[in-house]
């Protein structure tokens, strides 16, 4: 008899249920039945290699730019990437907008996704999000079912 790995094949997707900035899990009503989540691409999908190719020509390019020295990105580049990279894997925000005062309708769409990401008000989201799809275990058929 053998195992067959197939059973353990990760899903593309899964929802990161965000906390606030003291580790509360966020709900949208005082019932906590609407949560507010993130759903994000996970390691074994497309969107998530794109971002990681996107990610390696990144780094080359810098030390191509710094005659082959490795190179930190900027803290204003970092954000920006980092913003747009996690906005590249974000399938859609769940009860929850980002409404910037004095503007007339909510953000959409991935200026909504990379405009929460790059906030650093925010951080404590980007934070959270970026550990979540780090881990593989988010993506398995075991945490979908829990």
């Amino acid at each position: 008899m053998k195992f067959n790995i197939a059973l353990l094949a990760c899903t593309a997707t899964a929802a990161c249920h965000i906390k606030n900035p003291a580790g509360e899990l966020l709900f949208v009503d005082e019932e906590r039945t609407l949560p507010v989540r993130i759903h994000l691409h996970g390691p074994g999908s497309k969107a998530y290699g794109v971002v990681e190719s996107r990610q390696s020509a990144r780094a080359l390019k810098r030390m191509q730019d710094n005659d082959g020295k490795i190179t930190a990105a900027t803290p204003e580049e970092r954000i920006a990437e980092t913003a747009e990279d996690l906005a590249a894997i974000t399938s859609h925000f769940e009860n929850f907008e980002y409404q910037p005062a004095g503007a007339a309708e909510p953000i959409e769409g991935e200026d909504l996704f990379r405009t929460v990401y790059a906030n650093q008000g925010l951080g404590f989201i980007t934070r959270q999000v970026t550990k979540f799809v780090g881990d593989w275990g988010n993506f398995s058929a075991v945490s979908k079912a829990a």
